[in-house]
């Protein structure tokens, strides 16, 4: 199948990549941008675990076509930290209130609370709970993850 240039911005960096027409943007940013913290888990968008910031809203990487996000910014946990490495304060929430534990949906989750806080910088755990509703995590109660969410809202943990 022949490919076709996707010119997007990435974690705030201009990025072109080669991709067929039919690849989903999961696929494309985990093999052609080598952007693996993305998790690929069902495939069919029902566990969240390849959750992305889209030009401001979280969606599904796995649900779009690597070539609708043409001109796109897009957002992956990566982009999460400062440029110097240090962790969002989301993410030293989470290390704080050790609300990961296998790991592999934490990518997703810090993704769509990202998007919340930014949305939303003081949410509810109400709204917390409904921003992370599409995040399967299968190892925790979520209690940890809505307190670091909480957590990170009030501005406890410095960036």
């Amino acid at each position: 199948m022949t490919q076709r240039i996707l010119s997007f911005t990435v974690n705030g960096e201009p990025r072109e990549i080669a991709v067929a027409p039919n690849r989903s943007l999961l696929d494309a940013l985990r093999a052609e941008a080598g952007l693996t913290g993305t998790k690929k888990g069902c495939d069919v968008g029902e566990c969240g675990s390849c959750t992305i910031i889209m030009d401001g809203r979280p969606v599904n990487a796995c649900l779009v076509l690597a070539m609708e996000a043409e001109g796109s910014e897009i957002t992956t946990v990566e982009g999460l930290q400062a440029p110097d490495g240090t962790p969002h304060r989301l993410q030293e929430c989470f290390m704080q209130c050790g609300a990961a534990q296998c790991g592999f949906c934490t990518p997703g989750i810090l993704v769509a609370a990202k998007a919340l806080l930014d949305e939303n910088p003081a949410p509810t755990v109400d709204e917390i709970r409904f921003a992370i509703a599409g995040n399967i995590c299968r190892c925790t109660g979520y209690t940890k993850i809505i307190d670091a969410v909480s957590m990170a809202a009030r501005g406890e943990v410095a960036r």
